[in-house]
């Protein structure tokens, strides 16, 4: 039996204009456009401001060009890219907050959207109230929504406040309630963005869980979020955008996580050399920071329990070689909490740098990690100076493989160190 379609998007671009669109008086707007007209400056702009969108491109820009793409029942698409790549408004444009410019939808089906707190809320409305508008606008009747009050009124937490208008909920408290409203009410199609990342870490398990039972239930899943794992975890398919368009799409997610994983490796190594935000005297610095397995080769996803180095590539502009050179590099997780410490002269370790270039390795043969995001911050000095100092030298992924041996997977919320142990019994 074939599978249903249940959305079919066809060359949607959507076009935004720059600047201010009018100064606020019919006069002045005349003014303005009489004043570009023969070639003049703008004579609204304030003091000492450039107007710069004729260099820029013009006064219009292009947000989404040409994104084509169908969803069949059931599937469940991971939407990722870089900030500023398009997502968002690709989602605003599916859950028709804003219409395209160009390009077609259609739908087989009622549609949820979750895309920022308080979407789809009522503020001066109370929550138990929001939740019959919002069924009411899935077009449910008040039977239907009645059935599910109490399931999502749990799943929120928001028992004690549920007649209390939700401008007083906390963003969190307004989060939970949101995906709560979409997850439950039965739509054809769930819209969820980054928003998400709101919630406290045992929320954000829930979430993926009931996304997951959402999808098994034969209903479609739109899905953006930055944690790679829990995209992975979650979705069948992949959508890699940037700058307005489609990259890459693929029907294993894999494929497409490597490809956005690599894509931002490449940019670190770009962008470490030109970083301006650092400390120190910069006589030797940090050139290149990146992840290499046990064969010092690139690697795209660190594996827990397989080898993990970090490679530093070290720039000594002295003339002679730099001696009694202190490597610091602190471990970070998502939540920029320090896990970790690697630090040269706490192992015992000389490092003395030649002129030119120097590459450094330091790591471990088991990968501690568990699946998550991590940072690195990198310090290095030279006789107790500060040669140079980044913070969030190096952001990357690390994925769970059996660490402890055994099929088991550590819980979405956590994100740190996974340990060696020995457990005794009697």
């Amino acid at each position: 039996m074939a599978a249903k379609k249940i959305l079919e998007v066809k060359n949607v671009a959507k076009q935004y204009r720059l600047g201010v669109v009018g100064t606020g008086t019919l006069s002045h707007d005349l003014n303005r456009w009489w004043y570009k007209a023969r070639g003049l400056p703008d004579p609204y702009l304030s003091i000492s401001q450039e107007n710069k969108r004729e260099e820029e491109g013009g006064e219009y820009v292009w947000a989404l060009r040409d994104i084509s793409f169908d969803m069949n029942e059931g599937e469940v698409l991971g939407i990722i890219g870089k900030n500023g790549a398009g997502k968002s408004t690709l989602l605003k444009v599916l859950s028709r907050i804003t219409h395209p410019t160009k390009g077609s939808i259609k739908y087989n089906g009622r549609i949820a959207s979750l895309l920022e707190v308080g979407t789809g809320f009522h503020p001066e409305l109370t929550g138990r109230e929001n939740i019959f508008l919002n069924g009411a606008i899935l077009g449910m009747n008040k039977q239907e929504i009645a059935a599910k009050l109490d399931d999502i009124v749990d799943f929120a937490g928001v028992a004690k406040y549920i007649d209390t208008p939700v401008k007083r909920y906390s963003s969190g408290m307004t989060v939970r309630l949101g995906f709560a409203v979409a997850a439950h009410l039965e739509p054809e199609i769930l819209i969820v963005d980054e928003v998400l990342a709101v919630g406290d870490a045992d929320f954000q398990q829930r979430c993926v869980a009931k996304m997951e039972d959402v999808s098994k239930q034969g209903r479609t899943i739109l899905f953006v979020s930055h944690n790679m794992n829990s995209v992975n975890q979650l979705c069948n398919r992949g959508l890699l955008m940037n700058n307005g368009t489609i990259e890459m799409m693929h029907d294993d997610i894999q494929e497409v996580t490597s490809r956005y994983l690599q894509d931002s490796l490449d940019s670190a190594r770009r962008n470490v050399a030109d970083r301006t935000d650092r400390e120190g005297l910069g006589f030797v610095k940090l050139m290149n920071i990146e992840v290499v397995d046990q064969n010092k080769e690139p690697m795209v996803m660190a594996l827990s329990g397989k080898p993990m180095f970090f490679r530093l590539t070290l720039m000594n502009s002295h003339p002679e070689t730099a001696t009694n050179i202190d490597l610091r590099v602190v471990l970070k997780n998502w939540r920029e909490e320090t896990i970790g410490f690697l630090h040269s002269k706490t192992s015992g370790q000389q490092i003395d740098l030649l002129p030119g270039e120097n590459d450094v390795l330091v790591g471990f043969e088991r990968n501690p990690l568990s699946k998550g995001r991590f940072v690195l911050d990198v310090g290095i000095r030279r006789s107790n100076i500060v040669e140079d100092k980044i913070q969030k030298a190096l952001d990357f992924e690390s994925f769970e493989e059996r660490y402890y041996g055994v099929d088991y997977s550590t819980p979405n919320w956590f994100n740190g160190v996974l340990l060696e142990q020995k457990w005794v019994i009697g």
